[in-house]
């Protein structure tokens, strides 16, 4: 066994509203792809905190996170990395005006489950779509689930 094998931990918000789910879309390396406003945690941060930080970051909109909608564990062998990604739902607050999105966000977009589906072949990972359907079938853990020591 690899001693030095660590999971990347990331998070994302899942935001629906009048049945769309907000989404990124951003420049990569496989061309412009969509995500749930996601990124990579940070030394010294909460999950919860980061899930805010790169909301805001991504659509210039405060994320008020509400549940724990999933952990998630994508191994990508092709890449040899595995990604551990906490996925918060919950709510947006206000747009911080003149805000610039993060280098690589194109635009933010509202999306039905139907478009998602639609659009799976541009999709940055197969955890987009299952976060959706994770949320629309209910699944909502307390935040006291987590903790964060400093």
């Amino acid at each position: 066994m690899d001693r030095s094998w660590k999971p990347n931990v990331t998070v994302a918000a899942v935001v629906e509203r009048d049945g769309r789910f907000l989404l990124v879309e951003e420049e990569t390396a496989d061309g412009l792809r969509f995500n749930q406003p996601a990124g990579h945690l940070e030394e010294g941060e909460s999950l919860i905190d980061a899930a805010v930080r790169e909301t805001l970051e991504e659509t210039a909109y405060r994320f008020l996170p509400r549940f724990l909608v999933g952990i998630y564990q994508w191994p990508r062998p092709q890449r040899d990395i595995t990604y551990l990604r906490f996925a918060f739902g919950g709510d947006l607050g206000e747009e911080v005006a003149g805000r610039q999105l993060d280098t690589g966000i194109v635009r933010a977009v509202w999306m039905t489950l139907d478009e998602m589906r639609a659009t799976q072949a541009r999709h940055r990972s197969p955890l987009i779509l299952q976060c959706a359907e994770d949320w629309l079938a209910g699944r909502r853990y307390g935040l006291d689930l987590l903790r964060h020591y400093d």
